[in-house]
């Protein structure tokens, strides 16, 4: 199993949305650049205008999970960014996991190669 870290420090999510390759989905936004860690980093950021914080913290909740159960199809050594888009708030596990994986596989930097 991959060792995947959190991104917590501000200026790694702006290094992210400035440098990084973006991608839309229908639920996700995947903001993605190489490190020269090895491993994976992992950040997710779901507005306040969004929903209350309960319906918040579920869809870190799916989206954290989604990317746990399908780790092995990102590459190693990159930081990724997840930002929730206004459809993801009543959307579903499975459709989460959809739209992560549609997102990621329009994504070249996060793909993992096969």
């Amino acid at each position: 199993m991959k060792k995947t870290v959190s991104l917590k420090e501000n200026h790694e999510f702006r290094r992210l949305y400035h440098r990084g390759v973006s991608t839309a989905g229908k639920h996700v936004v995947i903001y993605c650049r190489r490190n020269k860690l090895g491993y994976n980093r992992l950040g997710l950021t779901v507005s306040a205008k969004l929903a209350c914080a309960v319906k918040r913290n579920r869809i870190k909740r799916l989206f954290r999970e989604a990317y746990r159960l399908n780790e092995d199809k990102f590459a190693d050594g990159i930081d990724l960014v997840l930002v929730a888009r206004v459809r993801s708030v009543g959307a579903s596990y499975q459709e989460i996991e959809k739209s992560l994986l549609r997102a990621l596989k329009d994504n070249k930097v996060a793909a993992a190669r096969t």
